[in-house]
């Protein structure tokens, strides 16, 4: 009897919800000047829960029971409203369900809808999570981001010599104010598969280019810098990578971009959290452990668009490509070298592709 009426005791203190009887408790303690943490505990509450019904159901400052439980019935009235908000609207109906299908998150099209396509209907984060998850959007689930295990990767010790360390990076690059800085990283087959992909994201803007190898040679990096940066197309002022043997030839690299290579400390891949933080992404479409190898050119085209039009917050709900497109050099290489499978990527988008 005593563990049932401890459990009892416990369930009632995680409890946030109040009934009329406990704002009548609230009102009466209040005006014996009682204070929040005791008046928690008086009613087996956390203090925050507390805090936050005084502040959110009090009328001009003064809280009474009566007016505080209209007010906390009434915006539960509002919450079921807004939570109707999507299905019986067609116009932000469809536009939730298109962004979602082309991988928006929620938060992307709230704040896109809020800064920039201020003609559908406004619409908060939570609300576009409860239209997916409920039984309207439950066929939209699968296209949410999502964040996968973290597991401890193995590290190879390398002497890679004469590198300049991240430290010795002009600190300007750190604020993102200009064009031409870049992070690259790979993103490697399982155990038993081969080829790689070599990821290249632009600072300011986060437009990613990835590519295909068939290994991770030196003379296949340098044909990849020479295909991106050696004609002269893009620039290339600064190149941030990781102390990957296969970056050991720098000096070559440097040679080839025209600008300088740096590298993060050993074990700090932090340093370079933009291409990092883009590979996480990479992977919702081309999962650990598969063979890249096998991952054809259009699906990788297919996952550099789909990334390259999704707005970020840090954009100001900007996609990469709007942002891009204010650098007239960048722009034209995009259309140079990437327009031309731009119809073969818009049929493959509404395909299902499995790796």
């Amino acid at each position: 009897m005593k563990n049932t009426n401890k459990n009892k005791e416990k369930e009632t203190k995680k409890s946030s919800h109040f009934t009329y009887d406990d704002r009548v408790i609230i009102e009466l303690l209040l005006s014996e000047k009682w204070s929040y943490s005791n008046i928690a505990k008086k009613l087996c509450k956390a203090k925050s829960s507390v805090f936050d019904e005084i502040r959110m159901n009090s009328v001009r400052g003064i809280y009474t029971a009566k007016k505080a439980h209209a007010k906390a019935k009434q915006r539960r009235r509002l919450a079921k409203l807004q939570a109707m908000k999507i299905p019986i609207n067609k116009l932000l109906r469809d536009y939730v369900e298109e962004k979602i299908k082309i991988f928006w998150s929620p938060e992307d099209i709230s704040g896109r809808i809020k800064f920039i396509d201020k003609g559908i209907p406004y619409v908060a984060t939570d609300t576009i999570y409860k239209y997916v998850k409920s039984v309207y959007g439950r066929n939209l689930i699968d296209f949410l981001w999502y964040k996968g295990k973290k597991r401890k990767a193995v590290v190879i010790r390398t002497d890679i010599k004469n590198r300049i360390f991240i430290d010795q990076r002009p600190k300007i690059v750190l604020k993102r104010r200009n064009y031409w800085d870049w992070e690259a990283d790979f993103i490697v087959s399982g155990k038993h598969g081969k080829g790689a992909l070599l990821v290249f994201v632009e600072r300011k803007s986060r437009y990613v280019l990835i590519f295909k190898l068939g290994n991770r040679k030196v003379e296949t990096i340098n044909s990849i810098l020479c295909q991106v940066f050696g004609s002269g197309q893009l620039l290339c002022n600064t190149l941030t990578i990781d102390n990957d043997i296969c970056f050991r030839h720098h000096k070559q690299m440097s040679q080839i971009i025209k600008g300088m290579v740096f590298f993060c400390h050993p074990y700090h891949s932090w340093e370079k959290g933009t291409v990092e933080k883009m590979n996480q992404m990479i992977r919702r479409f081309i999962k650990k452990g598969c063979n890249i190898d096998k991952v054809s050119e259009k699906r990788i085209m297919w996952v550099q668009e789909i990334l390259n039009n999704k707005p970020y917050k840090c954009l100001g709900f900007f996609t990469p490509k709007e942002v891009l497109s204010r650098s007239k050099k960048l722009k034209l290489f995009v259309i140079e070298n990437f327009n031309k499978k731009t119809t073969l990527i818009t049929k493959y988008f509404n395909e299902k592709c499995s790796v």
